[in-house]
């Protein structure tokens, strides 16, 4: 397998290890390319050793057999652009894009190339076992939560530089957090009507909303959103009121509770989760499997909700 990875930030790093090792599992031969911005900057920890020719043009770049467009949100189209006939398949972080105005047609995306986008949310244990227990309940109302404190987010950087704090750069906890909306999504579908209200209300210095809270209307229930940067106390978790009880699924706990009061606790690292995605997506691309779990169509439509349209 030769693949490219455009952007080695943190998230890059990460799928880039994950991907070495998957490969060595497996038995593939991989080789890396890498497209940076900052050729002068070394990369994160012995990643070096994994990468066999670094590049800041894209006109040097070879044919690949899959490419990972990890680089900022506002800068996915140009890349995507950019690789589109070089490229036999596509990993592509979250959110797809910092704005719907792009037209996938014109990226050179077509429904024949293999593209995933990243949902790493829906592969963490918790998730997982909440998603086998829904066709068991009749649920009436979701209420949904992600607050956390976003100073503590990358120790040692300047958060009001970072991408989550500019809006310049698709910042936001609207696009920063669409793992919400995502598996929202993945388990009611899109709804019928949704309402959003954002803003940057906290006194963190940011240019970028820190704060956002949605109320979507679904034929059978209601559900409710809540997405902010400053927290103190991290919460993220889903609770669906339903016939039996509340099920609640609590992620940074760890812990699924059923309608009986009875509790699952999942005791795995966050990269269990990055694992299960690049096994999921080298499946994927390898035609075990013939159509993507989260497609750029459905990708914009989930980012159309993020962004409080339908």
């Amino acid at each position: 397998m030769k693949a490219l990875f455009i952007g080695l930030g943190s998230i890059g790093t990460r799928h880039l290890i994950n991907l070495s090792h998957a490969c060595v599992r497996r038995g593939i031969n991989l080789t890396v390319d890498a497209v940076r911005s900052d050729l002068s900057r070394p990369v994160q920890g012995d990643v070096h050793q994994l990468i066999e020719n670094q590049y800041d043009e894209f006109a040097e770049l070879k044919s690949y057999d899959v490419a990972f467009i990890t680089n900022p949100t506002h800068l996915h189209a140009r890349a995507i652009r950019l690789i589109s006939g070089k490229a036999n398949a596509l990993f592509i972080e979250k959110p797809i894009f910092d704005s719907t105005d792009y037209a996938l047609s014109d990226l050179g995306i077509d429904e024949e190339k293999k593209i995933y986008v990243a949902a790493p949310l829906r592969w963490c244990g918790v998730m997982l076992a909440l998603k086998a227990l829904l066709p068991r309940l009749q649920a009436f109302s979701v209420r949904a939560i992600c607050s956390s404190y976003l100073p503590e987010w990358r120790p040692n950087t300047d958060y009001r530089l970072s991408y989550s704090g500019r809006s310049d750069m698709g910042g936001g906890v609207s696009l920063d957090l669409i793992h919400e909306w995502d598996y929202l999504v993945d388990l009611f579908g899109i709804p019928d009507q949704i309402h959003n209200f954002r803003g940057t209300y906290s006194n963190l210095g940011v240019s970028s909303d820190d704060i956002s809270v949605y109320i979507a209307r679904y034929p059978t229930l209601i559900a409710e959103l809540h997405l902010d940067y400053f927290g103190r106390q991290s919460r993220r978790r889903i609770e669906i009121l339903c016939s039996s009880g509340m099920v609640i699924a609590d992620f940074v706990e760890g812990t699924l509770t059923h309608p009986d009061g009875t509790i699952q606790r999942f005791d795995e690292k966050i990269n269990e989760r990055y694992i299960r995605e690049m096994d999921y997506f080298i499946d994927y691309i390898h035609g075990e499997l013939s159509v993507s779990i989260n497609s750029p169509q459905r990708a914009i439509s989930t980012l159309r909700l993020a962004l409080g349209v339908i």
